[in-house]
């Protein structure tokens, strides 16, 4: 089973957190070969990385105006721990002020065209919110 986009129990269950504290969220993603738009919308063929980077730019104006920082990113090399079939071709950390910048972010209009890329692009995907925390250090 593949995972694109939140359902609605899980975005209810996101909205029933916290709203006005930082978050980070976690995003593994595996790419298509190629990239699958819908019929019609007329993007040039390409793979999904490159369909991947053309989401980045069409959400950036969004997503710089409501905060949003990539804080990590990398390209991950090998699974360690986890099931083989789970390996991944980026995973990065972005951060946002807090929880009502996400919700901000996925309601707004030119961030929701763009997304016609991201679902292109992906054949796979994992978002993981998290709290930031300290580690204590011995």
């Amino acid at each position: 089973m593949t995972h694109l986009h939140p359902s609605e129990d899980q975005l209810a269950a996101f909205r029933d957190l916290p709203t006005d504290a930082p978050i980070e969220m976690l995003n593994l993603l595996r790419f298509r070969a190629a990239a699958r738009y819908p019929e019609g919308h007329g993007a040039a063929p390409c793979t999904g990385a490159e369909a991947y980077h053309r989401y980045l730019d069409a959400a950036g104006a969004v997503t710089r105006r409501l905060g949003l920082d990539v804080i990590w990113s990398a390209t991950p090399a090998l699974t360690l721990i986890g099931p083989a079939d789970e390996a991944w071709d980026m995973a990065f950390i972005a951060r946002y002020p807090d929880a009502r910048a996400f919700l901000a972010m996925i309601a707004d209009p030119d961030y929701r065209a763009a997304t016609v890329h991201r679902t292109a692009a992906l054949a796979d995907s994992r978002l993981i919110r998290c709290v930031p925390i300290a580690l204590q250090k011995d």
